[in-house]
């Protein structure tokens, strides 16, 4: 762990949960709403008195000060914030909690990974790692998005696809729905990395490039990998409905694989066209 990292982690922290008690309000835990109140949400001295730890010493860790806390003063914060699995994992590794793993993330695909992908065709699946870079695909997978499977490694990353191309030219139809939570499963990811370089410029230069990107990054919203309805729009085959199926492996670290099944017997035929006709150009060049 590098100098910077301590300080980026409290730093995170801080943000973290003042953003989680800004959005509970006083009357969803019985407190009257009271005069003068400059936020919506819960105060310092309240989430203090709920979790039944001292206001100076949350105040000072809502502050990001290096002090130590214990898994059960989180335990207490967490249920008076109201946070789902994922946001508890997340704080507990903020506040660098010895009981939460610090994965190693280096280390190479299986060999056996890439005969698994092959073998799920006709169905869509790839395989991404924490920062949603693209490692591995199968033939199908790129017959759908032939534009992110051909950039060179540096911008083969579908959030960088995605909001770097702008919504005009990406073929992501649910927008609303999925693009917050790929980010809150980016911003889960990155909490186990502050203070490395290529996660931090990562979302520097996303950040730049994208304003749509960085309002979704400052929600400060977490998650988990999970199954999701994607719908995507192709310029020849038309629209295809999957539900997209996350499964983690075992090595290396932070690395899954995620299949795309189609939702109904249309979007199967669609995709099995656009299987056949892999010349046939997507919406845009640049696709998830």
């Amino acid at each position: 762990m590098t100098m910077t990292q301590p300080r980026a982690r409290r730093a995170e922290l801080a943000s973290f949960l003042r953003s989680r008690r800004d959005r509970i309000t006083p009357d969803a835990v019985g407190l009257p709403p009271g005069l003068r109140r400059r936020t919506p949400g819960l105060r310092r001295e309240e989430v203090a008195m709920l979790a039944g730890v001292g206001v100076t010493w949350y105040t000072w860790l809502e502050q990001g000060r290096p002090i130590n806390v214990s898994v059960q003063v989180l335990d207490a914060i967490s249920r008076t914030l109201e946070l789902d699995e994922a946001e508890r994992e997340h704080l507990y590794r903020l506040a660098d909690v010895p009981t939460v793993p610090q994965p190693d993330v280096c280390g190479q695909l299986e060999p056996e990974t890439q005969l698994i992908l092959d073998h799920l065709d006709p169905l869509p699946a790839a395989v991404y790692n924490g920062r949603y870079d693209l490692l591995a695909w199968n033939g199908t997978y790129s017959a759908l998005f032939p534009g992110l499977t051909s950039e060179p490694p540096a911008t083969r990353n579908a959030l960088w696809q995605i909001f770097a191309v702008g919504q005009c030219c990406s073929p992501v139809v649910n927008r609303a729905e999925e693009l917050p939570q790929m980010v809150a499963t980016l911003r889960a990811g990155f909490g186990r990395h502050l203070g490395e370089p290529a996660w931090t410029d990562f979302v520097r230069r996303l950040s730049a490039v994208s304003p749509e990107f960085a309002s979704m990054w400052a929600t400060h919203d977490v998650a988990r990998p999970g199954s999701r309805m994607k719908i995507f729009q192709h310029s020849a085959a038309g629209q295809v409905r999957t539900i997209s199926t996350s499964m983690a492996l075992a090595s290396p670290p932070e690395t899954r694989l995620v299949i795309y099944t189609p939702l109904d017997d249309e979007s199967r035929e669609r995709i099995s066209w656009i299987r056949a006709h892999p010349g046939s150009p997507p919406v845009a060049p640049h696709a998830h």
